[in-house]
C-alpha cells in the first residue's frame, strides 16, 4: 500500500503543473469490471471530499469500465447514475468500451473482443458467451442476444463517452497520446490505443497527460504524464489521483 500523499517522482519536474484555482480533480484508473473496488474507491474519495467543502469537485473516469472482472453490467450501472453529491463527472473512453460497441456493430471487427475480456462482460449482462473456437453463427447470436441485453441507458452513456478532457495543466485520456502530434490534432485511435511510443517519450506534450491503459505496480510519475492503471481487476489495486492546485497525491484500494 502506498501513502495517501506520496509524491512518486521518476523525473525532475521542469515546471509546476496545476489545476486551476478552487478545483479538485479526482481521476479514476481502468476500473475493468471490478464493482467491489469502485464502490471502495467512491467511498475513499466522499471521505476525503470532505477536507474540501468549498472547492469544486470533479471526478474524471479514464475508460476501460468493462471486460475481464465479473461486473461489467453493474459497473455501468453505477457510473451511468448521479455522480457523489457534490461532484461533476467526466467519463472518457476506452479501448475496451470501444471493442465492446464494435462487438455489436461491426461485426467484422468486433468478435476479437471476446478473447480480451468480452466474455465476462457478457457473463455480467446474462448472455451466454460463445467458446473461441464456436462457428461464426453462435458469434452471431451471442451479439444478437447482447444487443437485445443491452439496456438503453447503457448504450447512451457508451455512446456519449469522451475521448478526452483538458483541466488546467492536464489532459486526461485513456491510453495516451501520438508525441509531436499537437494536442488538437490527436486521432481517436492513438488516445484509445497507444502505448511504447508514448510511454518512452521524452518530449514535453504541453500539458501533464494523465492516462490509463498500461499497468503498473503503482503510479507511474513521469514530468510528462501520470499512468494510474494498477491492474485493478487482478490486483485489487484500483488508484486514483487527485489534484488540487499544483499538489498531487492517490487514493488506492489496498
Amino acid at each position: 500500500m502506498f501513502g495517501f500523499a506520496r509524491k512518486l517522482w521518476s523525473d525532475p519536474e521542469p515546471a509546476a503543473s496545476h489545476v486551476p484555482r478552487g478545483v479538485r480533480v479526482y481521476a479514476v484508473g481502468d476500473i475493468h469490471g471490478r464493482l467491489d473496488l469502485l464502490d471502495q474507491m467512491l467511498a475513499q474519495i466522499g471521505r476525503d471530499a470532505a477536507s474540501g467543502a468549498d472547492l469544486v469537485k470533479y471526478l474524471v473516469f479514464l475508460g476501460d469500465y468493462v471486460d475481464r472482472g465479473p461486473d461489467s453490467a453493474m459497473v455501468i450501472e453505477r457510473l451511468s447514475g448521479a455522480p457523489l453529491p457534490g461532484f461533476g463527472a467526466i467519463h472518457l473512453r476506452g479501448n475496451h468500451e470501444a471493442a465492446m460497441l464494435d462487438f455489436i456493430g461491426k461485426p467484422e471487427a468486433g468478435a476479437d473482443w471476446l478473447e480480451y475480456g468480452g466474455r465476462a462482460t457478457l457473463a455480467s449482462y446474462g448472455v451466454p458467451a460463445p467458446a473461441g473456437d464456436a462457428p461464426p453463427e453462435q458469434v452471431a447470436e451471442a451479439r444478437q442476444r447482447f444487443a437485445a441485453a443491452l439496456p438503453a441507458h447503457h448504450r447512451s452513456f457508451l455512446a456519449g463517452l469522451r475521448s478526452s478532457i483538458a483541466i488546467g495543466d492536464y489532459l486526461f485520456v485513456h491510453a495516451g497520446i501520438r508525441p509531436g502530434l499537437p494536442l488538437h490534432r490527436q486521432r481517436d485511435e492513438d488516445l484509445l490505443w497507444i502505448r511504447r511510443e508514448f510511454l518512452t517519450s521524452h518530449l514535453d506534450h504541453g500539458k501533464v497527460v494523465v492516462h490509463g491503459h498500461t499497468i503498473a505496480e503503482q503510479p507511474e510519475v513521469r514530468f510528462n504524464r501520470i499512468g494510474i492503471d494498477t491492474g485493478a481487476y487482478a490486483s485489487n489495486r484500483l488508484t486514483a489521483l487527485v489534484l488540487e492546485g499544483g499538489e498531487r497525491r492517490f487514493l488506492c484500494t489496498v
